[in-house]
């Protein structure tokens, strides 16, 4: 093994058994994630929830589940409740946007402070 290797080997294999120090670097990486997660997790959460919707519009209309449950006509609820569904997909876009840039207002000024004490560094 060249002797490079065995060295980058051994320092590789050491670092995980040292203990990390916390650096701004890493300070700016989770106030990032802070302004990026909720609006994330609600763009996931919302969009799962109105494709869920906008199918079972479409399972009304395209098959026998509302007879199974008892509706005579499924053509009408079907549409309309797949309308929805698409309405709500339609506008978990904006909605996410809308989130992301409040929070990006929010903390905005702390992440150019922490920043540009790294980029004077």
């Amino acid at each position: 093994m060249i002797k490079n290797d065995k060295e980058f080997l051994v320092q590789k294999i050491r670092t995980q058994y040292t203990e990390k120090q916390h650096t701004q670097l890493d300070a700016l990486k989770q106030l990032d994630l802070k302004v990026k997660r909720p609006a994330n997790i609600f763009s996931i959460v919302f969009g799962s929830i109105s494709a869920i919707i906008m199918g079972s519009g479409m399972s009304l209309v395209m098959t026998d589940i509302g007879t199974t449950l008892g509706m005579s006509s499924t053509m009408l609820p079907g549409i309309i409740i797949g309308i929805i569904g698409m309405l709500l997909a339609i506008i978990n876009y904006p909605l996410y946007k809308n989130i992301l840039g409040s929070r990006r207002k929010k903390y905005a000024d702390k992440i150019i402070e922490l920043s540009d004490d790294i980029m004077k560094e």
